[in-house]
C-alpha cells in the first residue's frame, strides 16, 4: 500500500484523478461506501484484487489492514492498495468511515465503453 493526502490526487487530461498515481487510463468501477461504527470490511476472509484500488477517505478515521498489518488512517489519506495486498479497512466507533473507491483500468466501465462486437 501507498499513501497519499488529496491534493496528490490529479490528472493531465480526460484520464482518471488518480492517473499521476497508478497505471490505467479510466475508471473500471467503484462506489462511495459507508462503514458502521467499528465495523471491519470482508470479515468473510482475504479480499484481493488482481489491479490497483484506490480508497480515498472522506470521512471519519480507523484501520487499514495490508496483508495482516494496520495502519491509522483518517479523512484526507487517499491509499492504493497494490495488486494481490489483502486489505481491510476497520472504522472508528466514534468517527465511522466514508470512502470512495476505484478501480482504474485501461477498458473502463461497461456502461460507458460497451466492448465492440
Amino acid at each position: 500500500m501507498k499513501r497519499y493526502e488529496f491534493r496528490d490526487l490529479g490528472s493531465d487530461g480526460p484520464e482518471h484523478i488518480a492517473s499521476k498515481l497508478v497505471a490505467g487510463e479510466r475508471i473500471g468501477r467503484g462506489a462511495l461506501s459507508f462503514h458502521p461504527p467499528g465495523h471491519r470490511t470482508h470479515p468473510e476472509g482475504e479480499h484481493r484484487h488482481e489491479g490497483y484500488e484506490i480508497f480515498c477517505i472522506a470521512q471519519g478515521q480507523g484501520l487499514i489492514e495490508i496483508n495482516g498489518v494496520t495502519q491509522p488512517i483518517h479523512a484526507g489519506d487517499v491509499l492504493v492498495i497494490e495488486p494481490g495486498e489483502d486489505h481491510h479497512i476497520i472504522g472508528d466507533p466514534a468517527h465511522p468511515i466514508v470512502n470512495f473507491w476505484f478501480e482504474p483500468n485501461d477498458q473502463g466501465h461497461a456502461d460507458q465503453y460497451p466492448q465492440e462486437q
